[in-house]
């Protein structure tokens, strides 16, 4: 069986198994007293450090050229600006901040040095933004760019899980939903749209913001079950809820739609919502009573968009007003399946 057979999330489940049951165990670690608090299979890891308060967390994400990116459709500046935020929401998924990074470049010899200055001109404009400091990395020939970044966080009290929704909870989310999607299908097309609406989807998807502020209400208010949207809410609440153990659906007609996107992709903009990716917007479960509290704190975009049931683990329909199943959504991302970009 190859890869591409089983896809990207079936080859992580096989090696997240194997890294958990044929480990000796973090004996280094163990002797400064670093408890590991989340294993594989989250947003981020996470450890505590050996205080009563502070937990520490730590992720990776790589963007490689022609798989997450092209230079036509992503110009440097914007493309060392994902390459930081999109671990930042990662870390902001848990409930933290983030704090250290590390950046591993790969890149052709060919390469002009202005290009890579204005890379890191996006690096630092994000970096600063989200309060973390660049501390070190290295760089290879690589016939392709592609850029690793591994970035710590911190935070206090317990990080938000995926493995904590329950049967009859409510799942909402903190933001517009497809926009980053449809900036990208935009670009892909061979319309040269021009106006506000036009700008505002393509810098969702240049420019994503991850939502730092809302995870801390969200910690604030006690949730204790989130992940990020960043492969596309269909894909990731059916993460979510293979995690947790149960199943889930969506509402279709209330995904927070903004009206750009609706005005722009009349057709698409709700497949654009359950499979677009890279919204970075948090998508978190509750209580009902807890979840219609939060998003009424959360800005413009927040919705309740399903709820959580009862059924086999990962499985995730999406239904209409009536309460009708609607086809299954187009896929979100798999970096091993049909559906690659």
């Amino acid at each position: 069986m190859q890869i591409k057979d089983l896809g990207e999330f079936g080859v992580i489940d096989i090696l997240t198994r194997m890294v958990i049951e044929q480990r000796a165990g973090p004996r280094n670690a163990q002797s400064f007293s670093f408890n590991l608090m989340v294993d594989n299979g989250d947003d981020t890891a996470a450890w505590n450090p050996g205080g009563p308060i502070v937990n520490e967390l730590f992720t990776t994400d790589t963007m490689v050229e022609g798989v997450h990116f092209t230079r036509k459709t992503t110009p440097w500046p914007d493309l060392g600006w994902k390459s930081i935020v999109s671990n930042v929401s990662d870390v902001a998924s848990m409930g933290g901040l983030p704090a250290y990074a590390l950046v591993t470049l790969g890149l052709p010899p060919d390469v002009e040095v202005a290009d890579l200055e204005r890379l890191y001109q996006g690096m630092m404009e994000a970096s600063n933004e989200y309060g973390l400091a660049i501390v070190g990395g290295d760089m290879v020939r690589s016939p392709v760019v592609f850029i690793t970044v591994a970035l710590t966080g911190v935070m206090l009290g317990q990080p938000m899980l995926r493995t904590g929704a329950q049967t009859g909870d409510l799942v909402a989310v903190t933001g517009y939903l497809g926009s980053s999607g449809g900036g990208l299908k935009l670009m892909q097309s061979s319309r040269s749209e021009k106006g506000e609406a036009a700008d505002y989807l393509r810098l969702c998807h240049r420019r994503p913001r991850p939502a730092v502020a809302a995870a801390k209400t969200l910690v604030e208010a006690e949730v204790s079950t989130a992940m990020d949207v960043s492969d596309g809410l269909a894909d990731d609440l059916a993460k979510l809820c293979k995690a947790s153990g149960v199943a889930g659906q969506i509402f279709a007609d209330r995904l927070p739609l903004h009206p750009f996107l609706s005005s722009q992709f009349p057709k698409d903009c709700v497949d654009l919502a359950l499979g677009g990716g890279e919204d970075y917007v948090l998508l978190f479960t509750g209580h009902p009573a807890k979840i219609n509290h939060v998003v009424s704190e959360l800005p413009e975009g927040a919705a309740v968009v399903g709820e959580v049931l009862a059924g086999e683990p990962g499985q995730v329909i999406v239904v209409d007003a009536q309460g009708n199943e609607m086809p299954s959504p187009k896929r979100g991302w798999d970096h091993f399946g049909t559906n690659r970009r």
